[in-house]
């Protein structure tokens, strides 16, 4: 059935309320009197047996304090339930809340699935234009995380809306344009969070937009009105415009800000990253030594207006190494050791207790502290082997980039670490105040990079060969690095590539693997307590929750882009490619 739609220009706001969707294979009825609205003080401190949105809560620590499943009883884990999912690039997280699992899936077909049983509620199907891959290229499909919030579940979907969907029946409530994909094509590949009533959204501006794509928004989460909108790319007479050393704005390219951001209630501040500029090599770009703000760079927003209250560019990059990925909000003290942590503020002193954005960012798998009142730079460090960086000035947080890797003109080739696959990617850390310690997924990987616009990716004027990093043929590792001091606490290596981690309450993290195997480890050793194989790529985002006093743990498996690359540079590992949704929990106890 078509959906009615408002057309409307960039910066005008059209809804569609109570449209008719397509809501197929309604299976049962879920409760209307039943079902609790999700309120803005229930983002901001879920209930233990919540997961309301992409990491749980607003400050991106991925960590629950469920504490059923123990170090003592994983070996004990089952499997309760699994089903297919629908096909395409499978990235999902769900959503756990009154006994609902709520699961995107490829495409925007969202699912709302019976926790206990695995039977599906309902099932929303977008119904997505023929020609979105004309005008948006790869990973149209891609989906990473939704949103709830009063009774909708909220999706920024492929054809560029904003979508509410009844929580109750899967009926679509109202839809909002945000951009014309036609003119200002972007790809909204990784979902919302609410911020005090407002749906705080980025994306990936395609090539052939204006810089007019490249925004972050806000919207209404009950109506849908648009709040407000913060571009990306300086214009003409703005702060920033300078950086662009000339380059007329219309053909300023591709800083997105393509993964979900965190938010800091009490500083009313959003914590959001960008991407590489397209093409991505500078000498093509007005030159080298200009820093093409805001691309890769942190941008803390006020939430009430969009303003950048403060900024910090991560690095000048020109090897698509974008810094787009979860920031960690931690309050601690911050005594980074200097015999393991390579760049630290000399202002800094010792032991002082800050309110920091922490982890690692981007793709070079450099980890920045940062006071997120002020943006501030404290310290950073590599965990990777990287070439990229020469040095961090302690003082400013001013990045040297290498000079011998950075190109001049096309036609050159030069091996930069690490690759644009990572070092860090998409896939998502943790973070367990168990430990006060952060555990991230890293490859050990290169790439034999070509600067041409013959071949490769035309969007970045690059072409790439991936290997891994020399003097290993260990791809996949799991980190774990205390918050406080930088040190890293253990590290586990493997042959495959590792993925997205949730740490718990009981003292576990979970985590799989491209060759299909998803593992529990120890948070404080790093030991490995159970494992599975899955069949799959473990490309989804995993979770933990409750229902009626009983743990589970969800995660999905499937195809996406990065596990592709990854697979092929450990070619005797050959998984399945199957997107299934699996649901783990301890035995019934009489």
């Amino acid at each position: 059935m078509p959906q009615h739609r408002c057309s409307f220009g960039l910066l005008t706001v059209a809804v569609s309320l109570l449209a008719v969707a397509p809501t197929r294979a309604l299976a049962q009825e879920q409760s209307v009197t039943t079902f609790v609205p999700v309120t803005d003080a229930m983002l901001q401190k879920p209930a233990p047996e919540d997961w309301l949105m992409w990491r749980r809560t607003l400050n991106g620590w991925g960590y629950s304090p469920l504490d059923q499943i123990t170090s003592d009883n994983v070996s004990d884990l089952r499997m309760v339930w699994t089903r297919a999912m629908h096909q395409g690039s499978q990235q999902g997280t769900p959503l756990a809340y009154g006994g609902v699992l709520y699961m995107p899936n490829p495409g925007d077909i969202i699912q709302a699935i019976d926790v206990t049983t695995g039977d599906l509620i309902w099932e929303h199907h977008r119904d997505l234009p023929d020609d979105l891959g004309e005008h948006m290229g790869g990973l149209v499909t891609t989906k990473r995380a939704i949103a709830i919030h009063g009774n909708f579940i909220l999706d920024t979907t492929g054809d560029d809306f904003l979508m509410a969907l009844d929580a109750t029946t899967g009926e679509m409530a109202w839809d909002t344009q945000i951009l014309d994909y036609h003119v200002n094509p972007a790809l909204q590949t990784a979902g919302p969070i609410v911020a005090n009533g407002k749906v705080i959204s980025g994306r990936s501006c395609r090539g052939s937009a204006t810089p007019n794509a490249c925004v972050i928004t806000a919207h209404d989460a009950v109506t849908g009105t648009e709040l407000w909108r913060r571009r990306t790319i300086p214009g003409p007479g703005e702060p920033g415009d300078e950086t662009w050393g000339g380059v007329p704005f219309e053909e300023r390219k591709h800083v997105g800000t393509w993964m979900v951001p965190s938010y800091d209630p009490e500083l009313n501040l959003i914590y959001i990253g960008t991407s590489v500029t397209s093409p991505a090599p500078k000498f093509m770009l007005g030159g080298a030594d200009h820093a093409h703000l805001y691309h890769n760079s942190t941008l803390a927003l006020d939430a009430d207006t969009g303003d950048i209250t403060w900024y910090y560019q991560h690095l000048n990059d020109h090897w698509d190494l974008d810094h787009p990925f979860e920031r960690l909000l931690i309050d601690t003290a911050v005594a980074p050791d200097p015999s393991t942590v390579s760049w630290i503020n000399p202002r800094l002193r010792t032991g002082e207790d800050r309110k920091v954005m922490t982890g690692i960012p981007g793709k070079t798998g450099v980890v920045y502290t940062l006071d997120r009142e002020t943006g501030e730079f404290l310290w950073a460090t590599p965990t990777v082997a990287q070439n990229v960086i020469t040095s961090i000035d302690g003082a400013t947080g001013a990045v040297t980039e290498n000079p011998e890797v950075i190109f001049s003109a096309l036609g050159q080739e030069l091996l930069a670490c690490p690759s644009w696959a990572g070092g860090k990617d998409w896939e998502a850390g943790a973070y367990s105040p168990l430990t006060h310690t952060m555990y991230y997924p890293l490859r050990n990987a290169c790439q034999r990079l070509l600067s041409t616009t013959d071949g490769g990716s035309t969007l970045y004027a690059l072409a790439a060969r991936h290997q891994l990093t020399p003097g290993t043929d260990q791809l996949g590792t799991v980190r774990a690095i205390a918050v406080e001091t930088g040190r890293t606490k253990w590290l586990y290596e493997q042959r495959a590539a590792t993925m997205s981690l949730v740490a718990t309450g009981g003292g576990l993290l979970f985590g799989g693997d491209t060759n299909g195997r998803f593992r529990a480890f120890e948070q404080v050793t790093g030991d490995i307590l159970w494992e599975v194989n899955l069949g799959s790529p473990v490309t989804g985002y995993p979770i933990t929750f409750a229902v009626n006093g009983r743990q589970y743990v969800a995660v999905s498996t499937g195809t996406a882009a990065n596990a592709s690359i990854n697979l092929r540079m450990t070619p005797e590992l050959r998984p399945s490619a199957g997107n299934n949704l699996f649901v783990f929990a301890l035995p019934d106890r009489p």
